[in-house]
């Protein structure tokens, strides 16, 4: 049984949703495709790995993080994390990595990847719109694909980071890159064409025959993303773009060797707090 299916989802929309309902429909749905999503997706990402996206940027070659051996004795904080396999590859850095998520499904996969691989992190279940850390706690922030599309308050997200980071602290994190708003989630063809406004922010949303969501996806813009962080107080460093490797021909729902030759797929925004 797809995830779809159990949570009866019906229909697809972009319309306004409450904060509240979006926040509820994700954490269910996260709850719910925690094993079809690892199922699916596990071998690419490793329990103990770290990957930007589905073009495969490796922090082992990116070190977007900082450069190599200066993570060691580091806080790290991992936002919207998943099963965490990032943090443990941290951890096998010498980092201090903390990993949450708002989702217990994803938790359960991270507690399971622990066991498996011997490397364990501190785990928390929270909202990223709330974190419950204190001020300064942390030296370095990110998250690859977590928490950021998923929420009513993506603003409140980099104002909590900051609040998190002690001064001079990096936040970098990876989102779908804001183009492919315009274009269908398809990574044939069909997906190549623009229908959609880059300006629309409506969410994307599945419901259920109640009417009720199941699934929330939030846009913003580049521009949008680039206020959020200098309002938080965070100076943009680097926006990377990565290409589509010439080896690589895995798709991974709307991105493709197709679509990911022509088109950006993931934006992966590099900052750092002001000191």
């Amino acid at each position: 049984m797809g995830t779809e299916t159990q949570l009866g989802t019906v229909g697809v929309a972009r319309r306004a949703v409450e904060a509240d309902e979006s926040a509820r429909a994700n954490r269910r749905w996260w709850d719910a495709d925690a094993d079809d999503y690892h199922a699916e997706h596990g071998s690419f990402l490793g329990a103990a790995d770290f990957v930007w996206g589905p073009e495969g940027l490796r922090e082992e070659q990116a070190r977007l993080l900082g450069p190599p051996g200066s993570l060691a004795g580091y806080r790290v904080l991992e936002v919207g994390a998943g099963s965490a396999m990032c943090s443990r590859w941290l951890a096998g850095q010498g980092a201090r990595p903390v990993a949450f998520d708002v989702s217990a499904g994803m938790l359960r996969h991270a507690v399971r990847a622990a066991a498996e691989t011997g490397t364990a992190v501190p785990l928390v279940q929270a909202d990223a719109q709330r974190m419950p850390f204190l001020a300064g706690s942390f030296d370095l922030a990110f998250s690859a694909f977590g928490a950021i599309p998923f929420v009513a308050d993506s603003a409140a997200v980099m104002a909590e980071v900051a609040r998190v980071l002690r001064p001079g602290g990096r936040w970098v994190f990876a989102v779908s890159h804001p183009i492919r708003w315009a274009f269908p989630d398809s990574p044939g063809p069909d997906g190549l064409t623009a229908t959609m406004s880059y300006f629309d922010r409506s969410p994307y949303v599945e419901f259920d025959a109640a009417g009720r969501a199941t699934y929330v996806e939030q846009h913003r813009t580049l521009g949008d993303r680039v206020r959020e962080l200098v309002g938080a107080g965070f100076a943009l460093l680097d926006l990377i773009e990565p290409e589509w490797p010439e080896d690589l021909e895995r798709e991974w729902g709307q991105w493709s060797p197709l679509r990911g030759r022509l088109l950006p797929g993931t934006a992966i925004f590099v900052t750092q707090l002001a000191g």
